[in-house]
């Protein structure tokens, strides 16, 4: 028997005692082992549940008990996770956790105990929710160097895109309805301002590199922005817009980025909706490759925190290699970033075109009914500094978005 504690009983935790429940025997012939749930700590108490047999309030009852081989982390944020996550493998047990914010911020240094201590710390569940692209990146895609990711990785965000996209809603309305639903938090601003996506690309991006990536220093832009106007422009390009996290391979560092960008309707990416998530790939020996499937939800997620446990119980008292280093990796400044830009411009073309391709060069001009004031334009490729520096002399400029390549 392998016994396991769960830290936190949310959606999530609850979510990983629900799977080991109810595929517990087709988990225990995977593992060759009983996985068994012993504790479940949460502050709350659960009056009728059947996890009050087994609840405690004293995280101590966990560390302390030398049965418990493996917990699992489903209480989010920094504080107290940190501290109850490095107290558990610095005693010898593996953590599987959900939480994003933690593995962003000290995944280095928790693999590194891990490592040292012959255990393990995994964490598929924090990125993508369900969809299995930590242990794709660790394990199927190892013989390759991966040269982009590029991803939808916060269902909120995508519903929303996707409501304003085919509807013709406004921003306001769609934030609205994602939070009457419950997909939006009350305050959705770790959603809507990229917060979410930018946590996720950095777990991503030290994975492929090797190397910690802050991902406070990852230039990020929510869709706060986004209005109906830019949508009719998009269905007009045959384009979507997306919120998307990129990072791409530059020489010996990575030019990373969390944005809405437009993507032209044969990307993989862009038929991706509603609460979706999707991480497409390109390998230098692979080509490319989509990983797709629910982002997020109680179980979707708990599935893959499961995985983890099931991984940790096949190797009790070895570590499976997870290469991310605590030296910290310099990206590519944002000014230096090279993309194409699409443009909103306030007046008429006709009278301001050739001023637009004295200052941008070669640019397409694009007009769309309905919007007679305005107009916009597509440049060629430029960095964000170039870009900037052009865009100053130009008051009338209403927005601007980034094109995928």
């Amino acid at each position: 028997m392998i016994n396991i504690a769960v830290m936190g009983y949310g959606t999530v935790g609850s979510g990983v005692v629900e799977v080991i429940r109810t595929n517990g025997s087709l988990i225990n012939e995977r593992v060759q082992d009983e996985i068994y749930v012993k504790y479940v700590l949460d502050l709350r108490d659960f009056p009728g549940d059947p996890v009050e047999e087994i609840l405690t309030h004293d995280f101590d009852t966990i560390l302390n008990d030398p049965e418990v081989a493996i917990v699992v982390e489903t209480m989010g944020g920094i504080e107290p996770a940190y501290t109850f996550v490095k107290k558990c493998l610095e005693a010898g047990k593996s953590v599987a956790t959900s939480n994003k914010a933690l593995v962003a911020k000290h995944g280095a240094e928790l693999l590194e105990i891990a490592r040292e201590r012959e255990i393990n710390f995994m964490f598929e569940a924090s990125v993508g929710g369900g969809i299995p692209i930590i242990r794709a990146l660790n394990s199927s895609l190892t013989a390759d160097r991966i040269d982009e990711v590029i991803g939808i990785l916060n269902g909120t965000t995508n519903y929303m895109m996707t409501k304003m996209f085919f509807e013709g809603a406004d921003y306001a309305e769609v934030l609205k309805e994602a939070q009457d639903k419950g997909y939006a938090e009350r305050n959705p601003e770790a959603d809507v301002e990229g917060h979410d996506a930018c946590r996720k690309i950095a777990i991503l991006t030290s994975l492929i590199s090797g190397q910690h990536v802050d991902f406070e220093k990852i230039h990020t832009e929510g869709i706060t922005k986004i209005t109906t106007e830019d949508m009719k422009y998009a269905k007009k390009l045959n384009m979507a817009i997306k919120l998307l996290a990129s990072s791409k391979r530059v020489g010996d560092t990575f030019s990373v980025l969390v944005a809405p960008m437009l993507l032209s309707e044969e990307h993989p990416l862009c038929n991706v909706n509603d609460v979706f998530n999707a991480v497409f790939v390109r390998g230098n020996m692979l080509g490319d490759a989509m990983f797709y499937g629910s982002g997020a939800g109680k179980l979707p997620t708990a599935s893959a925190v499961v995985a983890d446990v099931v991984d940790a119980a096949k190797h009790l008292h070895r570590n499976v290699v997870t290469r991310w280093d605590a030296g910290e990796l310099e990206l590519i400044p944002n000014a230096e970033a090279e993309h194409r830009f699409f443009v909103r411009v306030q007046g008429r073309s006709e009278t301001q075109k050739e001023q637009i391709r004295e200052a941008f060069g070669s640019v397409e001009i694009v007009e769309t009914e309905g919007l007679e004031d305005e107009f916009g334009f597509i440049t060629e490729v430029m960095t964000e500094g170039t870009y900037s520096k052009k865009a100053e002399a130009f008051p009338e400029i209403i927005h601007m978005i980034r094109l995928a390549d």
